[in-house]
């Protein structure tokens, strides 16, 4: 299938893209046989409005979004079978030490480097390894695990958790907010 980029410039516009009927026997995907509207709904400064767009279809940076969050946690996505939020930690911060017995994690670091600890117990947490930017992090189940900022800058994350893991809409602005909901 042929794919052309049609964001490599406008990364942070979402795009509106119909099908052009008069080419309907083409199956591969070209910027010839369809018509894309770019809505540019950011500020002057190419910031991304941060809610809550589920369950609805949406397209996103999903990095510029993870390192323009200033809050603990904000819910990104939230549709019926998994959850995305964005996670800004302080340095020296962690996320705190939790288990979700029903809920698998995927971690993302877009920015920072952290020290991902798991383990069967609270007690045991006897897997640990360091990660940086780029790098993912996966969580099963029944795990207890924490991540903890060891860099100078915040801890820039993004999570899926499936089934979603926190209310429609949640913003956590600090991590005693978060405590406070749970």
């Amino acid at each position: 299938m042929y794919r052309e980029s049609c964001c490599t410039y406008h990364s942070y516009y979402p795009m509106q893209i119909s099908w052009n009927p008069n080419n309907w026997g083409h199956h591969h995907w070209h910027p010839y046989y369809y018509h894309i509207n770019y809505h540019n709904w950011s500020s002057s400064h190419g910031n991304i409005p941060l809610t809550d767009y589920g369950p609805r279809p949406f397209v996103v940076n999903i990095e510029q979004a993870s390192k323009q969050n200033n809050t603990f946690r904000t819910a990104l996505w939230t549709g019926k079978h998994f959850q995305v939020t964005l996670m800004s930690i302080n340095v020296g911060d962690d996320i705190g030490l939790e288990v979700h017995p029903n809920t698998d994690q995927f971690i993302r670091i877009e920015e920072g480097q952290a020290l991902v600890q798991m383990g069967d117990s609270r007690e045991r947490l006897d897997f640990q390894q360091m990660a940086i930017d780029d790098y993912a992090i996966m969580i099963p189940a029944g795990k207890w695990h924490n991540i903890t900022n060891m860099g100078n800058t915040p801890l820039k994350v993004y999570v899926i958790y499936a089934p979603p893991e926190h209310p429609h809409g949640t913003v956590h602005q600090t991590k005693a907010d978060a405590r406070a909901a749970d």
